[in-house]
């Protein structure tokens, strides 16, 4: 399928641009025309089994590989004629589990639609309409024992997706999704299921995380709260087999089939906020949120403009047992799979902030890394990006960095960050030699920290065994 771009578009950095670039970290860039310069937008998203790179640019959504390159499917970017562009724009993106392996991309819209397609299927099977905007989506990252709704005697594998609105609801599904043999052969193109709808925060839910065992997730709004939820109370009432949703057939612009979510029957739990495990009030809005992923009682959650912090919070006890003032509005976290580390990106930061990554230590929350953008771009929201940009992690060719070669790093690889100035940006920060970027700077002061405490880290299972993790 020829894609729709310019040829501008998604294109690489030249070399000369590379050498000149303000920070040297920076390994590659891909030119985004029509990235949405918005705080509450979540416009990327990777996908292992497929990948692949999905990023929202207004109303479409494209694709970028270094296999393939750049692409616009046209299933995917089926819009109403009747609707404007400003009720039609991509406000989130999120794969499915690398468990499932069938690569699922939620698609939301601020018209309040919401598009399952996979990137190993033509077609997209499930077009729904939330009753509200669609600010955030989270795909467990485990899948889900089920009975098949089309078959009860069958268990089989199924996705879980959380979907959060402008109005601070959020509706949990669970997600059947057949292989393409399995629908052709059965006529079954899966099902789409409400388990629960929640009423939680009394503004737009900016950010949705799950633990990395899918036992816990949390929620954060533009009210300053941050919601821990254990996932077996939120569904405990999820016992009745009739909960499934009506699947209607309509074709597309070019013909093609697509399945429409309607009618959800069935009892559906709706859940107050007091099902919450705990509850953390911020001093601004709540975006950014991510489990450890080596340790489990470990949760971090980054403030906006008006906090401008990294709150880490202990998730049995809910215990804060540190936070680090960055100066600057908090717009993603990411964990490293194999050092005792965190990536943070920063928006909005005071005049002499001119940093806009950072990685710091845990528990003792030293500063390790900061990359400086000497100019007033601003870092929307990142992803991690295994291996590097022009080397996927199932090969072992040898890319290209700014002034030599660079082998493929396994699973650790590149922070892939959306930038205001309408560019996604590839940055090297886990490498051994941390791609030359600065060491210090305004960022790492720690107040109400446990971590400084041995007994404390011991009572909340704070280890402190190396950097290196494995």
């Amino acid at each position: 399928m020829e894609p729709r771009w310019p040829e501008t578009v998604f294109t690489e950095a030249t070399t000369e641009d590379a050498k000149t670039s303000p920070d040297h970290a920076l390994q590659i860039f891909l030119d985004a025309p029509q990235l949405r310069d918005d705080y509450y937008c979540t416009l990327l998203a990777y996908s292992d089994t497929a990948n692949c790179l999905a990023v929202g640019l207004g109303c479409h959504v494209h694709l970028w590989s270094e296999q393939q390159g750049a692409t616009t499917p046209e299933a995917l970017n089926s819009l109403p004629t009747s609707a404007t562009p400003d009720t039609q724009h991509v406000t989130c993106l999120d794969f499915s589990s690398t468990q499932g392996g069938q690569a699922i991309l939620a698609v939301g819209r601020a018209d309040g639609r919401i598009l399952l397609w996979s990137c190993f299927d033509s077609e997209p099977r499930f077009d729904a309409t939330q009753p509200k905007s669609v600010s955030c989506v989270a795909f467990r990252p485990t899948t889900v024992q089920r009975p098949s709704l089309r078959d009860r005697a069958m268990t089989v594998a199924t996705e879980e997706l959380l979907i959060g609105d402008e109005v601070g609801h959020i509706y949990v599904y669970s997600v059947e999704w057949p292989s393409e043999t399995q629908s052709a052969l059965f006529g079954w193109h899966g099902a789409m299921t409400l388990l629960a709808r929640m009423t939680i925060h009394t503004q737009q839910i900016c950010g949705l995380a799950w633990s990395a065992a899918g036992d816990m997730f949390a929620s954060g709004g533009n009210d300053n709260n941050c919601f821990l939820f254990e996932t077996k109370h939120v569904l405990q009432s999820d016992t009745s087999p009739n909960t499934s949703a009506t699947v209607d057939v309509r074709s597309g612009p070019a013909g093609e089939s697509i399945y429409t979510v309607t009618n959800r029957s069935g009892p559906v739990s709706t859940l107050p906020h007091t099902v919450a495990k705990h509850r953390w009030v911020l001093g601004a809005a709540v975006k950014a949120i991510a489990f450890c992923p080596w340790h489990r009682g470990l949760v971090a959650v980054g403030g906006g403009s008006n906090d401008r912090c990294i709150h880490f919070y202990h998730t049995r006890s809910g215990t804060c047992l540190a936070t680090i003032d960055c100066a600057a509005q908090v717009t993603s976290l990411v964990w490293s799979q194999t050092r005792r580390e965190i990536a943070a990106t920063f928006g909005f930061a005071q005049p002499e902030h001119p940093y806009r990554i950072a990685v710091f230590a845990w528990p003792s929350c030293q500063q390790l890394v900061a990359v400086p953008w000497w100019d007033e771009n601003r870092a929307l929201c990142a992803v991690a990006y295994p291996g590097g940009p022009t080397s996927s992690p199932d090969r072992e060719q040898v890319g290209k960095g700014e002034d030599a070669e660079w082998a493929q790093r396994g699973v650790e690889g590149c922070l892939v960050v959306a930038a205001s100035d309408m560019a996604i940006r590839f940055h090297e920060i886990w490498g051994q030699s941390r791609g030359g970027v600065a060491v210090g700077g305004l960022l790492g002061e720690t107040a109400g920290s446990l971590g400084g405490s041995e007994i404390l880290e011991g009572l909340h299972g704070v280890e402190r065994q190396g950097a290196v993790i494995r």
